[in-house]
């Protein structure tokens, strides 16, 4: 978080295989105008919403129910300003993710958390922590070359 927190006040941030929430409230916690969250699980939507609710977060939040690629798919580019993945290892999603937003930058920034063995595309930072990687792509990164 602390890589894009120059970039958080003031953003509109997607949070994508939630989870928890815990880093789209991070963020709003860090100034983020609003956060949408997407996940297909059930248990992870009331998740989401209960943290939001304990932290007062509610009228700052939208939360979505389905798959996460299918979701940013659908975005135009430039959508959001800064967008978090933590989709499940060894799946293959974060690269699909990565693709797609190379394709389609549908936020300034995206950061993709993923096993540090797995290929990501090229255009981004990638730093790894123990067997975690975080790759962080940025639109003014890939407009250069």
């Amino acid at each position: 978080m602390s890589i894009v927190n120059p970039e958080l006040p003031g953003a509109v941030v997607l949070d994508l295989y939630a989870g928890s929430g815990a880093l789209g409230l991070e963020a709003l916690s860090r100034g983020a105008e609003r956060a949408e969250f997407v996940d297909v699980s059930t248990a992870a939507i009331n998740a989401i919403a209960a943290n939001g609710q304990a932290l007062g977060a509610v009228d700052r939040m939208r939360i979505h129910r389905g798959d996460a690629l299918r979701f940013v798919q659908k975005l135009p580019e430039g959508a959001f300003d800064v967008a978090f993945a933590d989709p499940p290892y060894g799946l293959g999603m974060a690269p699909k993710i990565a693709a797609h937003w190379l394709r389609v930058p549908f936020a300034r920034i995206l950061g993709v958390e993923h096993d540090q063995h797995e290929m990501m595309p090229e255009g981004g930072d990638t730093r790894t922590y123990g067997g975690t990687a975080i790759t962080i792509f940025r639109v003014d990164h890939e407009a250069r070359g």
